[in-house]
C-alpha cells in the first residue's frame, strides 16, 4: 500500500500534557510581590551577590522575613520558569534622609520608599536584568498613592548605574556598615503622575 509522508512542517506535534500543565502554572517570565515563602531564595541570591564583593549583606535573613511580612507590597521579584532571578526589597520611611534606623525599620503610610537591596542571580548577571527590574519597580511604586520618592544608599562604583536610572545624588550617607561608606541617592516619583494613563497602573 502507498504511504504518504507529510512534510516535516505539517506534521502535527503532540505536546506532553504534563509540559502544557507546567507551562500553564509557571509563566516563562513573571513579576510579582515577594512573600515570606520567597525569603530563602532572596537571601541566597543576596548573600552570593554581596558577600563576594563587600563581605556584607544589606539584609539578614531575619530582616528579609521581617520586611516581606510587614510590607510585601514594597518588594518586587522577577521569576523565570518559577525561579527567582532578580528582586528588590523596599520599606517605608518618613524622614528627609536615611539614618541607621532606616536599615531595619518599616514606617507604614509614609511618602518615601527606602530601597534596601537590588540583586540579580549570579547566572543572570551582565544581561541588563538589574536595570529592567529597577525600571519596573519604579514604574510600579510611582502608581502607589502617597509615595513621592525613593531613597537608597550605594557604594561609589554603583552611582553611575543609579544616575542612569534617573536617581540624583544627595551626598554622602550618614550610614556606615563595617567601615564602608555610601552615597545617598533619590528618585522623585511624583513627576510620574502624567504618564499613568499610558502605563499599567
Amino acid at each position: 500500500e502507498k504511504v504518504s509522508i507529510l512534510p516535516a512542517e505539517k506534521t502535527p506535534v503532540r505536546v506532553d500534557s504534563s509540559l502544557q500543565q507546567r507551562r500553564h502554572t509557571l509563566p516563562a517570565s513573571e513579576f510579582r510581590n515577594l512573600t515570606p515563602q520567597d525569603a530563602i531564595s532572596v537571601f541566597e541570591i543576596e548573600r552570593e551577590a554581596f558577600i563576594s564583593v563587600s563581605g556584607e549583606c544589606p539584609l539578614t535573613l531575619d530582616e528579609v522575613l521581617n520586611f516581606l511580612g510587614q510590607c510585601p507590597e514594597l518588594s518586587l521579584g522577577w521569576f523565570e520558569e518559577g525561579q527567582l532571578v532578580a528582586f528588590i526589597i523596599g520599606s517605608g520611611w518618613d524622614k528627609e534622609r536615611l539614618s541607621q534606623e532606616a536599615m531595619t525599620q518599616h514606617v507604614p503610610d509614609s511618602s518615601t520608599v527606602h530601597i534596601h537591596v537590588l540583586s540579580v542571580h549570579r547566572h543572570c548577571r551582565q544581561q541588563g536584568k538589574g536595570s529592567i527590574i529597577l525600571w519596573r519597580y519604579l514604574q510600579y511604586v510611582s502608581c502607589m498613592p502617597g509615595l513621592r520618592r525613593a531613597l537608597l544608599i550605594c557604594e561609589d562604583f554603583l552611582v553611575p548605574f543609579y544616575l542612569k536610572a534617573g536617581f540624583k545624588e544627595i551626598g554622602p550617607s550618614a550610614i556606615t556598615v563595617s567601615n564602608m561608606h555610601f552615597q545617598e541617592m533619590e528618585y522623585t516619583l511624583s513627576g510620574q503622575a502624567y504618564s499613568r494613563r499610558n502605563s499599567d497602573c
